[in-house]
Protein backbone atom coordinates (compact mmCIF):
# COMPACT_ATOMS: atom_id res chain seq x y z
CA UNK A 1 0.00 0.00 0.00
CA UNK A 2 1.23 3.45 -0.85
CA UNK A 3 2.84 5.57 2.10
CA UNK A 4 4.42 9.35 2.06
CA UNK A 5 6.83 9.78 5.18
CA UNK A 6 6.62 13.92 7.21
CA UNK A 7 9.33 14.59 9.35
CA UNK A 8 7.62 13.39 12.42
CA UNK A 9 5.36 10.65 11.57
CA UNK A 10 4.34 7.94 8.07
CA UNK A 11 1.27 8.92 7.07
CA UNK A 12 -0.88 5.95 5.04
CA UNK A 13 -2.87 6.49 2.00
CA UNK A 14 -5.59 4.34 0.83
CA UNK A 15 -6.08 4.01 -3.39
CA UNK A 16 -9.21 2.30 -3.95
CA UNK A 17 -10.03 1.16 -7.57
CA UNK A 18 -11.41 4.69 -8.68
CA UNK A 19 -7.97 6.35 -7.95
CA UNK A 20 -6.33 4.18 -10.00
CA UNK A 21 -8.67 3.78 -13.01
CA UNK A 22 -10.33 0.87 -14.49
CA UNK A 23 -8.57 -2.60 -14.56
CA UNK A 24 -8.75 -4.40 -17.88
CA UNK A 25 -11.18 -7.64 -17.07
CA UNK A 26 -8.51 -10.30 -16.20
CA UNK A 27 -8.41 -13.65 -14.38
CA UNK A 28 -5.01 -14.30 -13.07
CA UNK A 29 -5.64 -17.22 -10.51
CA UNK A 30 -7.99 -18.72 -12.84
CA UNK A 31 -5.17 -18.40 -15.64
CA UNK A 32 -2.93 -20.16 -13.17
CA UNK A 33 -5.40 -22.74 -12.19
CA UNK A 34 -5.80 -23.43 -16.21
CA UNK A 35 -1.97 -23.72 -16.58
CA UNK A 36 -1.36 -26.07 -14.01
CA UNK A 37 -4.20 -28.56 -14.75
CA UNK A 38 -2.59 -28.78 -18.46
CA UNK A 39 0.97 -29.68 -16.96
CA UNK A 40 -0.88 -32.18 -14.34
CA UNK A 41 -3.06 -33.88 -16.67
CA UNK A 42 -2.15 -35.76 -19.53
CA UNK A 43 -5.31 -34.98 -22.07
CA UNK A 44 -6.39 -31.53 -20.73
CA UNK A 45 -4.64 -30.11 -23.42
CA UNK A 46 -7.48 -31.38 -26.20
CA UNK A 47 -10.50 -30.45 -23.79
CA UNK A 48 -9.87 -26.75 -24.19
CA UNK A 49 -7.61 -26.58 -27.58
CA UNK A 50 -10.64 -25.02 -29.43
CA UNK A 51 -10.88 -21.99 -26.84
CA UNK A 52 -7.73 -21.02 -25.99
CA UNK A 53 -4.96 -19.19 -27.89
CA UNK A 54 -2.01 -17.35 -26.82
CA UNK A 55 -3.45 -13.83 -26.07
CA UNK A 56 -6.30 -15.05 -23.87
CA UNK A 57 -3.86 -14.97 -21.05
CA UNK A 58 -3.61 -11.45 -19.93
CA UNK A 59 -0.36 -11.91 -17.25
CA UNK A 60 2.59 -12.01 -19.85
CA UNK A 61 4.42 -15.20 -17.64
CA UNK A 62 1.39 -16.48 -18.23
CA UNK A 63 1.14 -16.12 -21.85
CA UNK A 64 4.54 -17.87 -22.55
CA UNK A 65 4.08 -21.05 -20.57
CA UNK A 66 0.72 -21.31 -22.67
CA UNK A 67 2.63 -20.75 -26.03
CA UNK A 68 5.58 -23.20 -24.63
CA UNK A 69 2.53 -25.65 -24.07
CA UNK A 70 0.49 -25.38 -27.58
CA UNK A 71 3.86 -25.62 -29.27
CA UNK A 72 4.65 -29.05 -27.45
CA UNK A 73 0.79 -30.08 -28.19
CA UNK A 74 1.33 -29.23 -31.85
CA UNK A 75 4.33 -31.98 -31.87
CA UNK A 76 1.99 -34.22 -29.71
CA UNK A 77 5.34 -34.32 -27.19
CA UNK A 78 4.39 -34.73 -23.57
CA UNK A 79 3.09 -31.67 -22.03
CA UNK A 80 4.47 -31.64 -17.56
CA UNK A 81 6.53 -29.35 -15.49
CA UNK A 82 9.85 -30.54 -17.03
CA UNK A 83 8.56 -30.60 -20.34
CA UNK A 84 7.79 -27.26 -20.54
CA UNK A 85 10.90 -25.29 -18.50
CA UNK A 86 12.80 -27.06 -21.26
CA UNK A 87 10.54 -25.80 -24.20
CA UNK A 88 10.57 -22.09 -22.57
CA UNK A 89 14.35 -22.33 -22.28
CA UNK A 90 14.48 -23.31 -25.82
CA UNK A 91 12.34 -20.01 -26.61
CA UNK A 92 14.70 -17.80 -24.81
CA UNK A 93 11.80 -16.77 -22.94
CA UNK A 94 12.34 -19.09 -19.36
CA UNK A 95 13.31 -16.43 -17.03
CA UNK A 96 10.94 -14.30 -18.16
CA UNK A 97 8.30 -16.57 -17.80
CA UNK A 98 8.98 -16.69 -13.87
CA UNK A 99 11.55 -20.16 -14.18
CA UNK A 100 11.02 -23.53 -13.05
CA UNK A 101 10.09 -22.30 -9.98
CA UNK A 102 6.88 -20.51 -10.92
CA UNK A 103 6.09 -23.96 -13.31
CA UNK A 104 5.92 -25.71 -10.00
CA UNK A 105 3.83 -23.12 -8.15
CA UNK A 106 1.30 -23.21 -10.91
CA UNK A 107 1.22 -27.14 -10.71
CA UNK A 108 0.47 -26.87 -6.99
CA UNK A 109 -1.95 -24.66 -6.89
CA UNK A 110 -4.63 -26.79 -8.61
CA UNK A 111 -6.18 -29.49 -6.59
CA UNK A 112 -7.91 -30.99 -9.81
CA UNK A 113 -8.73 -30.87 -13.24
CA UNK A 114 -12.17 -31.25 -13.20
CA UNK A 115 -13.34 -27.57 -13.69
CA UNK A 116 -10.76 -26.96 -16.02
CA UNK A 117 -12.71 -25.97 -19.21
CA UNK A 118 -15.14 -23.79 -17.29
CA UNK A 119 -12.43 -21.85 -15.94
CA UNK A 120 -10.84 -21.75 -19.41
CA UNK A 121 -14.10 -20.47 -20.66
CA UNK A 122 -13.93 -17.74 -18.36
CA UNK A 123 -10.57 -16.82 -19.24
CA UNK A 124 -11.58 -17.02 -22.47
CA UNK A 125 -14.32 -14.12 -22.01
CA UNK A 126 -11.87 -11.76 -19.77
CA UNK A 127 -10.18 -11.97 -23.07
CA UNK A 128 -12.69 -11.18 -25.30
CA UNK A 129 -13.56 -8.23 -22.95
CA UNK A 130 -10.01 -6.77 -23.58
CA UNK A 131 -10.14 -7.43 -27.19
CA UNK A 132 -13.51 -5.25 -27.07
CA UNK A 133 -11.81 -2.32 -25.08
CA UNK A 134 -9.07 -2.08 -27.01
CA UNK A 135 -10.96 -2.46 -30.43
CA UNK A 136 -13.58 0.78 -28.59
CA UNK A 137 -10.11 2.66 -27.47
CA UNK A 138 -9.58 2.57 -31.02
CA UNK A 139 -12.06 3.69 -32.93
CA UNK A 140 -12.45 6.18 -30.44
CA UNK A 141 -9.06 7.79 -31.47
CA UNK A 142 -9.51 7.52 -34.99
CA UNK A 143 -13.21 9.34 -34.35
CA UNK A 144 -11.04 12.57 -33.14
CA UNK A 145 -9.13 12.32 -36.17
CA UNK A 146 -10.18 15.06 -39.01
CA UNK A 147 -8.39 13.15 -41.51
CA UNK A 148 -10.52 9.79 -40.87
CA UNK A 149 -12.99 9.27 -43.65
CA UNK A 150 -16.56 8.17 -42.06
CA UNK A 151 -17.45 5.61 -43.79
CA UNK A 152 -14.23 3.90 -43.68
CA UNK A 153 -14.02 3.96 -39.75
CA UNK A 154 -17.77 2.48 -40.07
CA UNK A 155 -16.59 -0.78 -42.05
CA UNK A 156 -13.28 -0.65 -39.87
CA UNK A 157 -15.51 -0.93 -36.71
CA UNK A 158 -17.83 -3.72 -38.13
CA UNK A 159 -14.77 -5.73 -39.60
CA UNK A 160 -13.38 -5.80 -35.96
CA UNK A 161 -16.29 -6.58 -34.09
CA UNK A 162 -17.35 -9.32 -36.72
CA UNK A 163 -13.64 -10.91 -35.92
CA UNK A 164 -14.33 -10.89 -32.25
CA UNK A 165 -17.57 -12.30 -32.47
CA UNK A 166 -16.38 -14.84 -34.67
CA UNK A 167 -13.58 -15.81 -32.63
CA UNK A 168 -16.17 -16.11 -29.54
CA UNK A 169 -18.17 -18.66 -30.74
CA UNK A 170 -17.48 -21.73 -29.88
CA UNK A 171 -20.06 -24.54 -29.98
CA UNK A 172 -19.08 -28.15 -27.92
CA UNK A 173 -19.06 -31.53 -29.41
CA UNK A 174 -22.75 -32.77 -29.08
CA UNK A 175 -23.74 -37.00 -27.99
CA UNK A 176 -25.64 -37.94 -30.48
CA UNK A 177 -28.35 -39.24 -28.87
CA UNK A 178 -30.34 -35.38 -28.50
CA UNK A 179 -29.33 -35.00 -32.39
CA UNK A 180 -31.35 -38.27 -32.76
CA UNK A 181 -34.20 -36.88 -31.40
CA UNK A 182 -34.23 -33.95 -33.09
CA UNK A 183 -33.54 -35.21 -36.68
CA UNK A 184 -36.58 -38.26 -35.65
CA UNK A 185 -38.63 -34.98 -34.31
CA UNK A 186 -38.65 -33.10 -38.25
CA UNK A 187 -39.05 -36.45 -39.89
CA UNK A 188 -42.52 -36.63 -37.95
CA UNK A 189 -43.82 -33.73 -38.96
CA UNK A 190 -42.65 -33.73 -42.25
CA UNK A 191 -44.76 -36.83 -42.66
CA UNK A 192 -47.45 -35.03 -41.42
CA UNK A 193 -47.48 -31.91 -43.99
CA UNK A 194 -49.35 -32.10 -47.27
CA UNK A 195 -47.31 -33.45 -49.96
CA UNK A 196 -44.62 -34.15 -47.67
CA UNK A 197 -43.09 -30.76 -47.53
CA UNK A 198 -40.67 -30.90 -44.45
CA UNK A 199 -39.08 -26.93 -44.88
CA UNK A 200 -40.36 -24.07 -46.28
CA UNK A 201 -42.14 -24.33 -49.40
CA UNK A 202 -41.25 -22.27 -52.14
CA UNK A 203 -45.05 -23.01 -53.77
CA UNK A 204 -44.19 -24.33 -57.01
CA UNK A 205 -45.44 -27.95 -56.98
CA UNK A 206 -42.56 -29.40 -59.25
CA UNK A 207 -39.77 -27.68 -57.41
CA UNK A 208 -40.83 -28.74 -53.82
CA UNK A 209 -40.99 -32.06 -54.95
CA UNK A 210 -37.13 -32.17 -55.33
CA UNK A 211 -36.29 -30.24 -52.58
CA UNK A 212 -39.10 -31.05 -50.36
CA UNK A 213 -39.34 -26.96 -49.57
CA UNK A 214 -36.03 -24.69 -48.73
CA UNK A 215 -34.64 -26.86 -45.55
CA UNK A 216 -33.20 -25.07 -42.29
CA UNK A 217 -29.91 -24.48 -42.65
CA UNK A 218 -29.21 -24.50 -46.12
CA UNK A 219 -28.06 -22.10 -47.97
CA UNK A 220 -29.78 -21.53 -51.88
CA UNK A 221 -27.91 -19.94 -54.69
CA UNK A 222 -29.68 -19.13 -57.39
CA UNK A 223 -27.75 -18.19 -60.24
CA UNK A 224 -28.86 -16.75 -63.79
CA UNK A 225 -27.61 -14.02 -66.75
CA UNK A 226 -29.40 -11.05 -66.53
CA UNK A 227 -33.08 -10.68 -67.82
CA UNK A 228 -33.39 -14.39 -67.10
CA UNK A 229 -36.21 -13.10 -64.08
CA UNK A 230 -34.01 -14.08 -60.91
CA UNK A 231 -36.01 -11.19 -58.97
CA UNK A 232 -39.28 -12.04 -60.20
CA UNK A 233 -38.68 -15.91 -59.23
CA UNK A 234 -37.59 -14.58 -55.60
CA UNK A 235 -40.48 -12.18 -55.35
CA UNK A 236 -43.05 -14.71 -56.79
CA UNK A 237 -42.17 -17.36 -54.32
CA UNK A 238 -42.01 -14.87 -51.07
CA UNK A 239 -45.70 -13.72 -51.87
CA UNK A 240 -46.29 -17.75 -52.27
CA UNK A 241 -44.24 -18.23 -48.31
CA UNK A 242 -46.08 -15.34 -46.94
CA UNK A 243 -49.45 -14.96 -48.61
CA UNK A 244 -50.19 -18.05 -49.32
CA UNK A 245 -48.56 -20.55 -46.36
CA UNK A 246 -47.82 -17.73 -43.82
CA UNK A 247 -44.80 -18.05 -43.51
CA UNK A 248 -42.23 -14.92 -43.12
CA UNK A 249 -40.03 -14.18 -45.21
CA UNK A 250 -37.44 -11.25 -45.25
CA UNK A 251 -35.96 -10.06 -48.71
CA UNK A 252 -32.81 -7.80 -48.38
CA UNK A 253 -32.67 -5.83 -51.94
CA UNK A 254 -29.41 -4.21 -52.58
CA UNK A 255 -30.51 -3.16 -56.24
CA UNK A 256 -34.04 -2.03 -56.07
CA UNK A 257 -35.25 0.71 -53.22
CA UNK A 258 -38.37 -1.05 -51.28
CA UNK A 259 -41.22 1.32 -53.01
CA UNK A 260 -39.76 -0.28 -56.69
CA UNK A 261 -39.79 -3.94 -54.88
CA UNK A 262 -43.70 -3.20 -53.17
CA UNK A 263 -44.25 -2.17 -57.02
CA UNK A 264 -42.95 -5.67 -58.42
CA UNK A 265 -45.27 -7.48 -55.67
CA UNK A 266 -48.33 -5.17 -56.97
CA UNK A 267 -47.79 -6.34 -59.88
CA UNK A 268 -47.33 -9.92 -59.53
CA UNK A 269 -50.58 -10.24 -57.42
CA UNK A 270 -52.56 -7.96 -59.23
CA UNK A 271 -51.50 -9.06 -63.04
CA UNK A 272 -51.06 -5.77 -63.83
CA UNK A 273 -48.30 -4.10 -66.33
CA UNK A 274 -45.08 -2.84 -64.56
CA UNK A 275 -45.75 0.78 -66.71
CA UNK A 276 -49.28 1.18 -65.85
CA UNK A 277 -48.16 0.74 -62.52
CA UNK A 278 -45.53 3.47 -62.73
CA UNK A 279 -48.06 6.09 -64.90
CA UNK A 280 -50.90 5.12 -62.94
CA UNK A 281 -52.82 5.35 -66.07
CA UNK A 282 -54.84 1.80 -65.17
CA UNK A 283 -58.75 1.07 -66.91
CA UNK A 284 -61.78 0.65 -64.24
CA UNK A 285 -61.35 -2.73 -64.18
CA UNK A 286 -57.59 -2.50 -63.38
CA UNK A 287 -58.32 -0.04 -60.56
CA UNK A 288 -60.91 -2.53 -58.77
CA UNK A 289 -58.78 -5.86 -59.23
CA UNK A 290 -55.49 -3.46 -57.93
CA UNK A 291 -58.31 -2.28 -55.26
CA UNK A 292 -59.59 -6.32 -54.30
CA UNK A 293 -56.24 -7.92 -55.20
CA UNK A 294 -54.00 -5.71 -53.08
CA UNK A 295 -55.33 -6.66 -49.83
CA UNK A 296 -53.84 -9.78 -50.37
CA UNK A 297 -50.27 -8.13 -49.39
CA UNK A 298 -51.86 -5.98 -46.61
CA UNK A 299 -50.49 -7.97 -43.11
CA UNK A 300 -48.38 -10.06 -45.31
CA UNK A 301 -45.39 -11.07 -43.19
CA UNK A 302 -42.89 -9.49 -45.80
CA UNK A 303 -40.20 -7.43 -44.16
CA UNK A 304 -37.92 -5.76 -47.28
CA UNK A 305 -34.58 -3.93 -46.52
CA UNK A 306 -33.19 -2.06 -49.21
CA UNK A 307 -29.97 -1.11 -47.22
CA UNK A 308 -27.52 -0.45 -50.48
CA UNK A 309 -24.14 -2.17 -50.34
CA UNK A 310 -25.06 -4.24 -47.29
CA UNK A 311 -22.31 -6.00 -45.51
CA UNK A 312 -22.04 -9.35 -44.13
CA UNK A 313 -21.53 -7.83 -40.59
CA UNK A 314 -24.91 -5.88 -41.19
CA UNK A 315 -26.70 -8.60 -42.25
CA UNK A 316 -25.97 -10.64 -39.81
CA UNK A 317 -26.75 -8.64 -37.15
CA UNK A 318 -30.38 -7.41 -39.14
CA UNK A 319 -31.13 -11.06 -39.74
CA UNK A 320 -30.62 -12.45 -36.13
CA UNK A 321 -33.26 -9.40 -35.38
CA UNK A 322 -35.64 -10.71 -37.72
CA UNK A 323 -35.79 -14.09 -36.43
CA UNK A 324 -35.64 -13.51 -32.78
CA UNK A 325 -38.73 -10.62 -33.31
CA UNK A 326 -40.90 -11.77 -36.39
CA UNK A 327 -40.17 -15.20 -36.62
CA UNK A 328 -38.48 -15.10 -39.96
CA UNK A 329 -38.50 -18.42 -41.37
CA UNK A 330 -36.24 -17.53 -44.64
CA UNK A 331 -34.33 -14.74 -45.98
CA UNK A 332 -33.57 -13.56 -49.81
CA UNK A 333 -30.86 -11.83 -50.67
CA UNK A 334 -30.85 -9.87 -53.96
CA UNK A 335 -28.08 -10.28 -54.77
CA UNK A 336 -24.79 -11.99 -53.60
CA UNK A 337 -22.25 -9.82 -56.13
CA UNK A 338 -23.76 -6.22 -54.44
CA UNK A 339 -22.62 -7.42 -50.79
CA UNK A 340 -19.70 -6.77 -48.99
CA UNK A 341 -17.28 -7.99 -46.62
CA UNK A 342 -17.78 -6.01 -43.71
CA UNK A 343 -14.44 -3.29 -44.93
CA UNK A 344 -12.01 -5.90 -45.09
CA UNK A 345 -9.21 -5.52 -47.23
CA UNK A 346 -8.65 -8.27 -49.88
CA UNK A 347 -6.11 -9.21 -52.93
CA UNK A 348 -9.28 -9.61 -55.04
CA UNK A 349 -12.98 -9.67 -55.27
CA UNK A 350 -13.08 -13.71 -55.72
CA UNK A 351 -11.55 -13.70 -52.50
CA UNK A 352 -14.13 -11.50 -51.05
CA UNK A 353 -16.95 -13.55 -52.62
CA UNK A 354 -16.16 -16.29 -51.17
CA UNK A 355 -15.76 -14.82 -47.60
CA UNK A 356 -19.38 -13.44 -48.33
CA UNK A 357 -20.49 -16.87 -49.27
CA UNK A 358 -18.57 -18.72 -46.49
CA UNK A 359 -20.31 -16.56 -43.81
CA UNK A 360 -23.44 -16.43 -45.45
CA UNK A 361 -23.54 -20.53 -45.22
CA UNK A 362 -22.37 -19.95 -41.41
CA UNK A 363 -25.15 -18.00 -40.74
CA UNK A 364 -28.11 -20.01 -42.25
CA UNK A 365 -26.51 -22.54 -39.64
CA UNK A 366 -26.97 -20.65 -36.85
CA UNK A 367 -30.37 -19.06 -37.47
CA UNK A 368 -31.34 -22.75 -38.38
CA UNK A 369 -33.51 -21.41 -41.08
CA UNK A 370 -32.89 -21.21 -45.18
CA UNK A 371 -30.92 -18.27 -46.79
CA UNK A 372 -31.43 -17.55 -50.54
CA UNK A 373 -29.09 -15.53 -52.21
CA UNK A 374 -28.87 -14.81 -56.03
CA UNK A 375 -25.70 -14.80 -57.62
CA UNK A 376 -24.73 -13.35 -61.54
CA UNK A 377 -23.78 -15.78 -63.88
CA UNK A 378 -20.55 -15.29 -66.10
CA UNK A 379 -20.59 -14.33 -69.83
CA UNK A 380 -19.41 -18.33 -70.62
CA UNK A 381 -22.69 -19.30 -71.85
CA UNK A 382 -23.26 -16.30 -74.40
CA UNK A 383 -20.52 -17.61 -75.88
CA UNK A 384 -22.25 -21.57 -76.36
CA UNK A 385 -24.59 -22.27 -78.82
CA UNK A 386 -27.36 -24.75 -79.40
CA UNK A 387 -30.35 -25.62 -76.71
CA UNK A 388 -28.13 -27.29 -74.59
CA UNK A 389 -24.75 -24.72 -75.21
CA UNK A 390 -27.60 -22.04 -73.92
CA UNK A 391 -28.31 -23.89 -70.53
CA UNK A 392 -26.32 -22.94 -67.51
CA UNK A 393 -23.58 -24.73 -65.57
CA UNK A 394 -21.76 -24.66 -62.28
CA UNK A 395 -18.83 -23.58 -63.71
CA UNK A 396 -20.62 -20.54 -65.15
CA UNK A 397 -21.04 -19.08 -61.30
CA UNK A 398 -19.09 -15.43 -61.63
CA UNK A 399 -16.16 -14.86 -59.64
CA UNK A 400 -15.80 -17.54 -57.11
CA UNK A 401 -16.51 -21.46 -57.23
CA UNK A 402 -16.60 -21.00 -53.47
CA UNK A 403 -19.84 -20.24 -54.22
CA UNK A 404 -20.83 -23.74 -55.72
CA UNK A 405 -18.33 -25.05 -52.59
CA UNK A 406 -20.13 -23.07 -49.64
CA UNK A 407 -24.20 -24.22 -51.03
CA UNK A 408 -25.75 -26.55 -49.91
CA UNK A 409 -27.89 -25.98 -53.47
CA UNK A 410 -27.53 -24.39 -56.50
CA UNK A 411 -30.17 -23.68 -59.13
CA UNK A 412 -30.54 -22.13 -62.23
CA UNK A 413 -33.03 -20.04 -63.86
CA UNK A 414 -32.94 -20.46 -67.96
CA UNK A 415 -35.55 -18.82 -70.29
CA UNK A 416 -34.67 -20.68 -73.80
CA UNK A 417 -37.21 -18.17 -75.02
CA UNK A 418 -34.59 -15.33 -74.57
CA UNK A 419 -32.06 -16.75 -77.10
CA UNK A 420 -35.53 -17.35 -79.52
CA UNK A 421 -35.20 -20.97 -78.83
CA UNK A 422 -39.54 -21.83 -78.93
CA UNK A 423 -39.31 -25.50 -78.83
CA UNK A 424 -37.31 -28.97 -77.61
CA UNK A 425 -36.47 -30.31 -81.19
CA UNK A 426 -35.92 -33.47 -79.17
CA UNK A 427 -39.37 -33.53 -77.25
CA UNK A 428 -41.28 -31.28 -79.49
CA UNK A 429 -42.49 -29.09 -76.42
CA UNK A 430 -43.09 -25.50 -76.91
CA UNK A 431 -40.75 -23.30 -75.03
CA UNK A 432 -42.85 -19.84 -75.36
CA UNK A 433 -43.54 -18.30 -71.64
CA UNK A 434 -41.68 -21.13 -70.07
CA UNK A 435 -38.73 -20.77 -67.77
CA UNK A 436 -36.82 -24.21 -66.51
CA UNK A 437 -35.59 -23.98 -62.86
CA UNK A 438 -32.42 -26.29 -63.23
CA UNK A 439 -31.17 -27.72 -59.33
CA UNK A 440 -27.48 -28.62 -60.62
CA UNK A 441 -26.44 -29.21 -57.11
CA UNK A 442 -28.39 -30.66 -54.19
CA UNK A 443 -26.12 -31.97 -51.33
CA UNK A 444 -29.18 -33.56 -49.36
CA UNK A 445 -31.02 -34.91 -52.44
CA UNK A 446 -30.94 -35.44 -55.93
CA UNK A 447 -30.37 -33.21 -58.79
CA UNK A 448 -33.18 -32.21 -61.85
CA UNK A 449 -35.12 -29.55 -63.55
CA UNK A 450 -38.82 -28.45 -63.96
CA UNK A 451 -40.90 -26.28 -65.93
CA UNK A 452 -42.48 -22.82 -64.15
CA UNK A 453 -44.64 -20.58 -66.80
CA UNK A 454 -43.14 -17.11 -66.41
CA UNK A 455 -45.08 -14.06 -67.63
CA UNK A 456 -43.01 -11.53 -68.18
CA UNK A 457 -45.04 -8.41 -68.26
CA UNK A 458 -46.41 -8.82 -64.49
CA UNK A 459 -42.60 -10.09 -63.64
CA UNK A 460 -44.22 -13.93 -62.05
CA UNK A 461 -43.61 -17.28 -62.41
CA UNK A 462 -46.43 -19.99 -61.67
CA UNK A 463 -46.72 -23.53 -61.75
CA UNK A 464 -46.62 -24.36 -65.78
CA UNK A 465 -50.74 -25.66 -65.00
CA UNK A 466 -51.67 -22.83 -63.49
CA UNK A 467 -54.97 -20.27 -65.63
CA UNK A 468 -53.01 -17.96 -67.54
CA UNK A 469 -53.76 -15.95 -71.05
CA UNK A 470 -52.68 -17.53 -74.10
CA UNK A 471 -52.34 -14.46 -75.84
CA UNK A 472 -49.58 -13.58 -73.77
CA UNK A 473 -47.46 -16.03 -75.85
CA UNK A 474 -44.41 -14.45 -78.73
CA UNK A 475 -45.42 -15.40 -81.97
CA UNK A 476 -44.04 -18.00 -83.82
CA UNK A 477 -41.47 -16.52 -86.62
CA UNK A 478 -42.72 -17.47 -89.72
CA UNK A 479 -39.70 -20.02 -90.59
CA UNK A 480 -41.10 -21.81 -87.10
CA UNK A 481 -38.12 -22.65 -84.53
CA UNK A 482 -35.61 -20.43 -84.56
CA UNK A 483 -32.07 -21.61 -84.21
CA UNK A 484 -29.28 -20.04 -82.20
CA UNK A 485 -26.53 -18.21 -83.75
CA UNK A 486 -23.35 -16.29 -81.91
CA UNK A 487 -25.19 -12.95 -82.56
CA UNK A 488 -28.58 -13.36 -81.52
CA UNK A 489 -27.35 -15.19 -78.28
CA UNK A 490 -25.07 -12.54 -77.28
CA UNK A 491 -27.01 -9.94 -77.87
CA UNK A 492 -30.37 -9.57 -78.89
CA UNK A 493 -33.69 -9.82 -76.59
CA UNK A 494 -36.75 -12.14 -77.76
CA UNK A 495 -38.57 -9.28 -79.58
CA UNK A 496 -34.78 -8.30 -81.58
CA UNK A 497 -34.10 -5.33 -79.23
CA UNK A 498 -30.11 -4.85 -78.82
CA UNK A 499 -29.14 -5.68 -75.42
CA UNK A 500 -27.06 -3.98 -72.98
CA UNK A 501 -25.64 -7.10 -71.46
CA UNK A 502 -24.93 -5.63 -67.97
CA UNK A 503 -28.54 -4.90 -67.17
CA UNK A 504 -30.13 -6.96 -64.71
CA UNK A 505 -33.97 -6.63 -66.27
CA UNK A 506 -35.93 -9.63 -64.29
CA UNK A 507 -37.82 -10.08 -67.45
Amino acid sequence: MPTTKTKNKTTIIKVGPNDLGKLPPQAPELEASVLGALMIEKDAYASVADLLRDESFYVDQNRMVFQAIRELAGKDQPIDVLSVAEKLKTLGTLEQAGGALYLSELTRKVASTAHLRYHAQIVVQKATARDLIAMAARIEEAGYDDTQDVQELLNKAESDVFEISQRAQKRDVTQIDPVIDEAFKRIVKASQNEGNISGVPSGFKALDKITSGWQKSDLVIIAARPAMGKTAFVLSMAKNIAVNYQKPVAMFSLEMSNVQLVNRLIMNVCEIEGDKIKNGKLSQQEWERLEAKVNELQGAPIYVDDTPSLSVFELRSKARKLVREHGVELIIIDYLQLMNASGIQFGSREQEISIISRNLKALAKELDIPIIALSQLNRNVESRTGVEGKTPQLSDLRESGAIEQDADMVCFIHRPEYYHLYSDDKTGKDLRGLGQIIVAKHRNGATDSIWLRFRGKYAKFQNEDDNWDQDELTPLPEAGNVTINSRIGASMSPDGAQLNQGDDRPF
